[in-house]
């Protein structure tokens, strides 16, 4: 278990870097598609948790995960609406959908207790990602300062998702 946790964090840690890379910054509407992408991730993943998992405690977390990050994607999209600021689609953004989808593959052929524990560890792993990407980059990278204030809320909601998951997984042992 330890193994594929560690391998999740590696994937996901090496596809926020390298669009990113040689000092270039993300734009704010980089930075936009970006958060909604990752948020996206997880409304999918505790979508596919509700219909698959057993565990009581894991399909609570699954349902948390859906109304937390549909709420902020949008108030992400309703912030980008009144600011005439479009997402812009970039390697970043394309890379973690595709990681996304090869693990929602891989996570639809499990089952029972086999399926929620590997749910709760990726989404231990995505979330210490995506909160690594917002504190290093995406947050000191935006320059709108209402944006940045979305990701700030938004980055204090995730640290609390990743305690829960962490909470969640402990129990499952």
């Amino acid at each position: 278990m330890f193994a594929k946790f560690t391998a999740a964090v590696a994937a996901v840690c090496l596809l926020v870097g390298p669009a990113f890379a040689q000092n270039a910054k993300p734009t704010d509407p980089q930075i936009a598609h970006i958060a909604y992408t990752a948020g996206a991730i997880d409304v999918t993943a505790g979508k596919q948790a509700i219909s698959k998992a057993t565990n009581k405690d894991v399909i609570a977390f699954a349902k948390d995960m859906v109304r937390d990050h549909e709420a902020v994607n949008k108030q992400a999209l309703d912030l980008l609406g009144r600011l005439k600021v479009k997402p812009e689609d970039n390697d970043t953004s394309r890379s973690l959908a595709r990681q996304a989808a090869d693990k929602q593959a891989e996570l639809a052929k499990l089952s029972g207790p086999a399926y929620d524990n590997a749910y709760v560890a990726n989404e231990i792993a995505f979330h210490k990602t995506v909160n690594g990407a917002l504190e290093t980059l995406l947050i000191p990278s935006a320059n709108n300062p209402e944006l940045k204030s979305l990701l700030q809320t938004g980055l204090k909601i995730f640290q609390g998702h990743l305690q829960h998951a962490e909470q969640v997984a402990a129990a499952l042992k």
